[in-house]
């Protein structure tokens, strides 16, 4: 179902000693290397070892394989005719005190921002995609830009100079029903946006 063309950098990484005891599989990103787009996430969610499809990247160790993240954006770009690599900021799942997931510590994003970076050194894209707040902090704040309302982000391509691409903010899949009207958008309008930016960019 999922390519598996993973680009693994450090296969037992214990950098962040918390994230080892909770995590099952560190999920590395996932995609042809040749891809225009690479589609940063937050990190691995809890995901269902059960499922036979879509068990989620703590289990498959590919990152956006969750039933219901994963799927949403990984059909978001094939039917935008777009080629992806999708990836993480935090490989490991980070384990919230209910089990479910919780926000990556700001030392954890550190401690891996140089997967992040060699990835995107790797596979050369046009434009980085991140969803959500903490993925977009991540990239940015290696670019020493501030991130002071999220949402103010969304749909706006950033160049980062000291990566060599343009960011383009979008919202995590699993809140974006909570936020996209927040933006003045419906769904298929927040569709469009997101493809007459890819178009400009890619």
């Amino acid at each position: 179902m999922f390519p598996d063309s993973r680009t693994v950098l450090e296969s037992n990484c214990s950098r962040c000693p918390e994230l080892v005891e909770c995590r099952n599989r560190i999920s590395w990103g996932t995609g042809p290397l040749s891809a225009d787009v690479m589609v940063v996430g937050e990190a691995p969610g809890a995901g269902e070892p059960d499922a036979e499809r879509w068990q989620g990247g703590n289990w498959t160790g590919m990152a956006y394989t969750t039933r219901h993240s994963g799927r949403k954006i990984r059909s978001l770009f094939a039917d935008l005719g777009h080629e992806a690599y999708f990836t993480n900021a935090v490989k490991c799942f980070p384990e919230g005190d209910d089990g479910s997931n919780r926000e990556p510590h700001a030392g954890e994003l550190e401690n891996c921002f140089d997967h992040l970076r060699t990835e995107i050194e790797r596979v050369g894209p046009s434009v980085v995609v991140s969803t959500g707040k903490s993925a977009t902090e991540t990239v940015l704040g290696f670019e020493s830009i501030p991130v002071d309302g999220f949402l103010d982000r969304v749909l706006s391509p950033v160049e980062c100079e000291r990566l060599g691409v343009t960011l383009l903010p979008l919202l995590h899949p699993s809140y974006e029903n909570i936020w996209r009207e927040r933006l003045g958008y419906d769904r298929s309008g927040y569709v469009a946006a997101i493809e007459s930016e890819l178009t400009a960019l890619v």
